[in-house]
């Protein structure tokens, strides 16, 4: 047998075993590779290996994570063929039919996540309720997160906003004497100031915040909490906020911040993932590096070689940009990260952790204030 016969009698096995199921590992053992085998269980998820052989087994995934699955290992005709049946087969239908079953269900940070990715299946009579509903979802999460995060920036801001090398004008004139009243000089009848304090800056922004953000499946609600937390930011003036989200592609979304709910429809949840190119992309944003902190919140399971991706996070540290890496914004647990590249990053002094959105503020606080996260958020 020769090897182009072999080759093709191996493709062949891996085939079966991809529509037979996991009952076929006893035939062809190790068949298949690691690619393959999240492709399995892609399908596993939808059909169910009993479904494979003719059962009516039904399965529930994470929709959102696994429409980024899809994406990723089939072609476009292929994925729209898969999305129909999970349509009809884990029952989402009936919820993307009937407004009156989706205006009921309970709104969470899930279900949000679940009709962004599958916008594009909604129809338009749908639409509308949709919206609302991702509307109040955002909305009770707004009421939740909104007010912790104003108090902790603008707590930070404050601290930060205060001028210690004065021009004669900004001298702040109550705190400078309040400060220095010890050295009142009685032979002199003054004070002389050793410490002058001055006021900050009025009218510019103080720091500069990017939100980088991986918008493949496995991160849909690190997604919408990010956005919420995006619009919040960008109305505090002493901020200029900016946010990005990416897969293979770049987007932009920084003019859509105003309103949460228009950024996430914005969105597309799923997908391949370059960090690289959303990273060089958020570099040439920059113009104050000593002054700007960028977020990128991301799994950091790169698409290709990661040495590119590598290579930009460095550059940013050089530049002295305060990089943070959040490989999910979300209460979901533990996630499942790239560990080489999360280990590359910590080793060039870039924080990696996982944040649940109730921690948000209090990193922002600490970010703002060029506190080590390293040791506060272990």
């Amino acid at each position: 047998m020769t090897d182009h016969d072999r080759d093709d009698k191996t493709t062949l096995q891996r085939r079966w075993r991809l529509m037979l199921g996991s009952d076929a590992d006893e035939a062809w053992p190790g068949t298949l590779g690691v690619e393959e085998r999240a492709i399995d269980a892609a399908l596993a998820q939808l059909y169910g290996e009993a479904d494979r052989r003719g059962g009516l087994n039904a399965s529930a995934p994470n929709v959102a994570r696994w429409l980024g699955d899809i994406r990723r290992y089939f072609p476009t005709s292929v994925v729209k063929v898969l999305q129909r049946d999970a349509v009809d087969r884990l029952q989402i239908e009936r919820l993307l039919l009937e407004p009156e079953l989706l205006a009921a269900a309970e709104p969470d940070v899930h279900l949000a996540a679940t009709l962004i990715a599958l916008k594009n299946l909604i129809p338009a009579e749908t639409r509308e309720t949709a919206r609302s509903v991702v509307r109040r979802i955002v909305d009770d999460l707004l009421r939740r997160l909104e007010q912790p995060l104003r108090t902790s920036v603008h707590g930070a801001i404050a601290r930060g906003v205060r001028n210690r090398r004065p021009r004669l004008a900004e001298i702040d004139w109550v705190r400078t004497i309040r400060r220095n009243l010890a050295h009142y000089q009685p032979t002199l009848r003054t004070i002389i100031p050793e410490h002058l304090l001055g006021f900050g800056r009025k009218g510019t922004a103080l720091r500069t915040v990017l939100l980088c953000i991986d918008q493949s499946g496995s991160m849909a609600t690190s997604v919408v909490y990010a956005s919420i937390f995006g619009a919040v930011l960008a109305s505090i003036p002493a901020l200029e906020t900016r946010m990005v989200v990416f897969d293979t592609a770049v987007v932009d979304l920084t003019t859509e911040l105003r309103d949460p709910v228009d950024l996430l429809f914005g969105a597309q949840l799923g997908g391949g993932t370059d960090i690289h190119r959303a990273l060089s992309y958020c570099e040439g944003l920059i113009t104050k590096p000593l002054d700007s902190i960028l977020i990128l919140i991301s799994d950091l399971f790169e698409g290709g070689d990661s040495r590119p991706m590598q290579k930009s996070c460095r550059q940013l540290v050089e530049r002295g940009v305060q990089v943070i890496s959040l490989l999910a914004l979300s209460d979901d647990g533990k996630p499942t990260y790239d560990h080489a590249n999360a280990d590359y990053l910590a080793k060039l002094g870039v924080p990696v952790f996982a944040c649940t959105p109730d921690r948000f503020p209090e990193l922002m606080a600490a970010a703002l204030r060029r506190r080590d996260l390293r040791t506060e958020f272990p």
